[in-house]
């Protein structure tokens, strides 16, 4: 064979040897977990770092945001990075403004194919975002963000665990409750429709004198309720049908806890705004200082199909849950599914002592207790309706979970059963 031959025969011995050896040392570079680059990277100074891909199959969530809450930017980074890690879709993040404060951003959401909104803010973005989930199937999130976190203290949420509520959000148990919708009839601007400064009828045994002497007592009682200890002076007539515009009345808001006129809504309007950034909820009492003195409303209630009652009070509450921070309860028997508005009738007299035994009182009911001493100098009434409708003699300012709507002659409250879907706890 010629010297070439030989050159040839040895060439492909080294070839065929260098291929079964990069084969081997490809194998065991694989099985000892070396990561092998493309060809593309190899310039690069670093491997390339691995990205989550959303699955398509998970459901879109919109966050409603109220954007002047201390804290939203950076919460943004954080929820966009928790829909990362658990394979969600890039959220959609809508930014409450002055003139729309969330019930806007929520629809759009909707439309967008949201199917979990997050409201992120104090108790008015969560009534916004509820009023446009509400009669949907969209569940509501809440990270709250404000002073008094009232239907989130209702869920009992770990109020202050941003990770824990953004968890539960995303990934919690649905639940259905009740939600309260309350729609001014007559506001101030009507004044001239009332005759003699108001639309209360006098009932024909009513004794409402045109002044009250601060410590006095009335003829006029509880609401009219089985389970209270007073009743109210019957006015002739019942209630004329809610007039209504669209599917809803006009001048209708919702409310998920409480909502109520008179001392309650004193307190809420005159609460310094700087004080509540300092001191939260406190800020409420230190408000309602200046109202323990103030006279005691003339009011007519009625309570589903009752006819109309004469009442005194300081306050009406009217609560589709009924716990308040600080540990208070002021509706004990209130339930967010029961399908029932829980009333609740305030009143003192003889000054500082009703309002001390009123205090005490409304401390008991945390622990269940009720007391039914007669006539006493402070208490609260406790009555339940589906609907009610309320006149008041003066127009009387009318707060819905923490927020003044205005001041009011005549108002109605009905309750929309499990209308709303929240997330509470429970979630993986």
């Amino acid at each position: 064979m010629p010297w070439f031959g030989w050159v040839a025969v040895a060439a492909a011995v080294l070839a065929a040897t260098a291929v079964v050896l990069a084969l081997a040392n490809r194998r065991a570079i694989r099985e000892q977990g070396t990561p092998l680059w493309h060809p593309a990277a190899s310039a690069r100074s670093t491997p390339p770092v691995a990205t989550e891909t959303a699955d398509a199959t998970q459901p879109l969530v919109a966050f409603v945001a109220n954007p002047t809450k201390p804290g939203v930017a950076a919460l943004r980074d954080a929820v966009r990075r928790e829909c990362v890690n658990r394979h969600l879709p890039e959220p959609l993040w809508l930014e409450t403004t002055v003139d729309d404060p969330g019930v806007g951003q929520t629809r759009e959401a909707i439309d967008a194919g949201a199917q979990v909104v997050v409201a992120i803010g104090g108790d008015g973005t969560v009534r916004a975002v509820a009023e446009g989930l509400a009669g949907s199937c969209v569940p509501m999130g809440m990270i709250p963000q404000g002073t008094g976190n009232l239907l989130a203290r209702n869920l009992d949420l770990p109020l202050g665990d941003t990770d824990a509520l953004l968890r539960i959000a995303l990934t919690g148990t649905d639940r259905r409750i009740d939600v309260g919708w309350l729609t001014v009839l007559r506001d101030e601007s009507e004044d001239d429709a009332h005759d003699g400064g108001g639309p209360l009828r006098r009932a024909p045994d009513a004794r409402t004198p045109d002044a009250e002497p601060a410590d006095s007592s009335s003829a006029d009682g509880g609401l009219p309720d089985g389970a209270l200890p007073d009743g109210g002076l019957p006015v002739e007539g019942s209630p004329d049908p809610i007039p209504t515009c669209g599917d809803r009345p006009a001048r209708d808001h919702i409310f998920l806890v409480i909502a109520g006129l008179g001392f309650d809504a004193a307190m809420v309007a005159d609460a310094d705004e700087d004080l509540k950034a300092r001191v939260g909820w406190i800020a409420y009492f230190v408000a309602g200082i200046k109202h323990l003195h103030a006279h005691r409303m003339r009011l007519q209630v009625s309570l589903d199909d009752s006819p109309w009652y004469n009442v005194r009070l300081r306050s009406l509450l009217i609560g589709n849950c009924g716990k308040l921070p600080g540990g208070i309860t002021l509706l004990p028997d209130a339930v967010l599914d029961d399908g029932w508005l829980d009333i609740g009738a305030i009143d003192t007299r003889v000054g500082l002592v009703g309002w001390g035994q009123l205090f005490g009182e409304v401390a008991l009911q945390r622990f269940g207790v009720r007391s039914r001493l007669p006539n006493k100098a402070g208490k609260i009434d406790h009555a339940r309706a589906k609907e009610m409708r309320v006149r008041a003699r003066d127009p009387q300012q009318i707060q819905v979970d923490g927020d003044i709507i205005g001041s009011a002659y005549e108002i109605a409250a009905r309750v929309e059963a499990l209308a709303l879907t929240v997330r509470v706890d429970g979630g993986v």
